[in-house]
């Protein structure tokens, strides 16, 4: 027989008799996982704890993190996040959209090509439940800054009819004007730039 064996035989019967087995796995604290984006596109996330720091750069990498503050890096799945998470992803509101919209030189008047697009916007956001709607209205910056001024806040203003008229909820809309303070495509002062005559609509 081999001397070593009895040994380890006798090691094994002194920490079983001892209550000495083999120590219980940790259980994370919290595991966060990367979900890959609605567009496909690449993301990362860096996850850091006194203990460490690991990266998370594909889809449904994880990391575990433990009381202790060390970290194990970990893998998931598209069917195990549904299955862990899937009620609390549901829960999640819609991602915030924004849209854009173009008006006529000097007038709260919607371009030929963004009238044509503003139907289907405004069927977008009655069909969302509840929204929470900011309008905010920019001119280029031909015109005084005070004319300016009034006529964003006009744009925005007729945006806003549009959609309360399209079934959204007064209450759910905030609008502002910036004027041309806020240009799309930078100009010097009198240029009448068609992409700064503008209407953004942001939807939470």
């Amino acid at each position: 027989m081999d001397p070593v064996l009895p040994i380890v035989i006798f090691a094994a019967l002194i920490a079983i008799l001892l209550g000495q087995d083999e120590p219980a796995p940790r259980l994370a604290q919290e595991r966060v996982v990367l979900l890959p984006e609605r567009d496909g596109s690449a993301s990362a996330v860096t996850v850091t704890t006194r203990g460490g720091a690991a990266i998370l750069d594909k889809p449904y990498a994880a990391a575990d993190v433990f009381d202790d503050g060390t970290l194990a890096r970990a893998d998931e799945s598209a069917a195990s996040v549904e299955m862990r998470f899937g009620a609390a992803l549901a829960a999640q509101p819609p991602p915030p959209v924004s849209f854009l919209v173009y008006f006529v030189f000097n007038t709260d008047e919607l371009t030929d090509a963004s009238r044509a697009q503003f139907g289907r916007i405004k069927a977008e956001l009655a069909a969302r439940p509840a929204p929470e709607i900011v309008v905010i209205g920019h001119t280029d910056r031909v015109g005084s800054i005070p004319y300016n001024d009034a006529l964003s806040l006009k744009r925005a203003q007729t945006v806003r009819a549009a959609l309360i008229q399209a079934g959204i909820a007064p209450a759910g809309i905030e609008v502002a004007g910036r004027g041309e303070r806020e240009p799309a495509v930078a100009t010097a002062d009198e240029v009448a730039e068609e992409r700064n005559r503008r209407v953004e609509i942001t939807v939470r």
